[in-house]
Parts: structure tokens; C-alpha cells; sequence
């Protein structure tokens, strides 16, 4: 008679065993090191925190080689940042499919030249988006995995040790979470070509507002809430564009835009230097108007969370 407890403690050890080929150990800040997975055999993805330093990088692999690396691109606002080894000679992840809450995981590091560390738990939630120190995460996982030190830039596992996310606690709020493998593929590959991730500027500082009935109908759609513009930044893509003061932004490119996550959310980095078509509400009739968006800058991330003379309106 098989004794399924056991059957279920030796899968997941071999998938540990699995996941312990692509991660590797990051030497990259003044403590402990931290983790990584091998996006690519000479790539490798790991959490922006934990790369402290720009020069004199080391990753350990699994057969416990030590290769130098250096930064190929950083994106604070996903706390994510790609190495690029010296060789090709790391073996890359396997993407997991959609994962679901309740589902069994393991959250895998390697914090030491001892070798992988591991801890089994579940999903417990799936939440998104969420705002970061820098931007926006559009998904999110919370587990009951122990995120044991070091275990930042480490995956979170399935049952066949394919990654489902990236475990980091970069974002100070007292806890690590998980980005989904799929956010985390996608930035990993843009700033493995590109350094960094572009995300669009529109330079309105904007409030929540009620829509009417009467806009509502007008719009010919249900949408009760929008942005009304309070400001507008100089030589700003909006000022360009021709958005006024009391325009109440309702839309981008066809999808609905009710509160700033949602216009975080529609100023991704594939709209930078194109036309977007920006619906307003200007006495409460609906207008599009055609805006090149330009790409943010660090001293827009500063003034767009709040802060600062702008004294909380949100500012995109």
C-alpha cells in the first residue's frame, strides 16, 4: 500500500532538487548575499534591492562555480534587476503555468555557498495592482512560505519546481511577496535588451471625481468615477495635447482610466513615443484627443506619488 505522504515529501524534494540548477547565490551588497534564477545561461534575475553595488558582482552557480557579473538593466519599481554572467554557463528556469490561491509552493533561496534552502507553503492570495516606492506592480502573490534572509530574488516553486514567481521584500512593507513569473519574464527580457523599462508621462497632477449619470450617458458606458485634471506640468505631453484644467480624464486607447492605478496601468512602456487617443469629459461632453506620451523620468517618479509641492494630487 502506497503511503501518499511520502510520495507527496519525495515530489517536492525533486522539485527543489530542480529548482536548485537555476538558482544561484548573488554576491552584490555589503551582507549576506541573495538569491537569483537563471533567466537565460548567461542572465540571471534577481530582486533590485539586493544589487547594492554596481561593480564587483559575483553569482555562485549550483555546481559552485563562481562567475563575475555585471549589471545589464535595473527596475526599481518591479524591485527587479538583470546580471549578465561573464559565460553562459547557468541552466535556465522553467515557467510554470497560471498559478492559483490554495495552490502548494515552495519558496527556494540559496544565501549561502551551503546550498538551496527551502520553504513549503501555499498561496494564500492573488491581489493586484499595488502601488511600489517607484510605480505600480499590476499582480501580486502573498504566500505563507518563510522568507528566510537571503531568500530575496529566490522563486517560488510548484510542484514540478517550474518558477512561478520571484520572491522579494524590497518594497518595505514588512513582508516579502511574490511577482508573478509572468511580470517578472516580461521585465526581465526588456531590460535584459534595453537597460531599463520605459513607462509613459503624461504630466497632469489629476484628483478622483464622481462621473454623472448624464456624463454616463454621454460616454455611452457605466464608468462613475474619473480623474479631474487640477494641473498641468510645462511643456508636458498633456499641455501639448491640448488636456485643460477641469478636464475629468475618463479613458486612454479605449480602455476606461477611473483612478490613477488605471492610468499608471494604461501608461506601460509599449505607449512611449507613440499617439495615444486621451478621452475627456470638458463639459460634460466626451472628447478624444490625440497625445504623444513621453517616457517618465526619475524626477517625475518623485513628484507623481504625492510628494513634495504637490501636496498628494496625483501626478502622471
Amino acid at each position: 500500500m502506497s503511503n501518499q505522504f511520502i510520495e507527496l515529501s519525495n515530489a517536492f524534494s525533486a522539485a527543489a532538487e530542480k529548482a536548485g540548477t537555476f538558482t544561484v547565490l548573488v554576491n552584490a551588497r555589503r551582507r549576506m548575499p541573495a538569491s537569483g534564477i537563471a533567466f537565460a545561461a548567461d542572465l540571471i534575475l534577481t530582486a533590485n534591492h539586493v544589487v547594492e553595488r554596481d561593480e564587483d558582482i559575483s553569482v555562485v552557480l549550483a555546481d559552485g562555480s563562481e562567475i563575475k557579473a555585471s549589471v545589464a538593466g535595473r527596475d526599481p519599481a518591479s524591485d527587479l534587476a538583470v546580471l549578465r554572467l561573464e559565460k553562459a554557463a547557468a541552466s535556465p528556469a522553467e515557467k510554470a503555468p497560471e498559478a492559483k490561491v490554495g495552490q502548494i509552493v515552495m519558496a527556494i533561496g540559496r544565501p549561502s555557498s551551503d546550498g538551496i534552502e527551502a520553504s513549503l507553503g501555499t498561496i494564500s492570495a492573488i491581489s493586484g495592482p499595488v502601488r511600489t516606492p517607484q510605480g505600480l506592480l499590476d499582480r501580486y502573490f502573498r504566500t505563507d512560505t518563510m522568507p528566510y534572509p537571503g531568500f530575496s530574488g529566490g522563486a517560488l516553486i510548484d510542484g514540478e519546481g517550474r518558477v512561478i514567481g520571484i520572491n522579494t521584500s524590497g518594497f518595505g512593507r514588512g513582508s516579502s511577496i511574490t511577482i508573478p513569473v509572468e511580470i517578472a519574464w516580461r521585465v526581465a527580457d526588456e531590460l535584459a535588451r534595453n537597460g531599463s523599462i520605459k513607462r509613459g508621462y503624461l504630466g497632469i497632477r489629476s484628483q478622483p471625481v464622481e462621473v454623472s449619470p448624464a456624463a454616463q450617458k454621454n460616454l455611452q458606458r457605466e464608468q462613475t468615477s474619473g480623474l479631474l485634471i487640477v494641473g498641468l506640468e510645462p511643456d508636458s505631453p498633456a499641455e501639448a495635447g491640448g488636456l485643460l484644467v477641469g478636464d475629468t480624464l475618463v479613458g486612454i486607447n479605449g480602455q476606461p482610466v477611473s483612478d490613477h492605478d488605471e492610468l499608471f496601468s494604461s501608461l506601460s512602456g509599449d505607449i512611449v513615443g507613440k499617439s495615444a487617443q486621451v478621452e475627456v469629459l470638458r463639459g460634460g461632453q466626451p472628447q478624444m484627443l490625440a497625445i504623444i506620451i513621453k517616457e517618465r523620468k526619475p524626477e517625475d517618479e518623485h513628484e507623481e506619488h504625492g510628494h513634495g509641492r504637490h501636496h498628494g494630487h496625483g501626478h502622471r
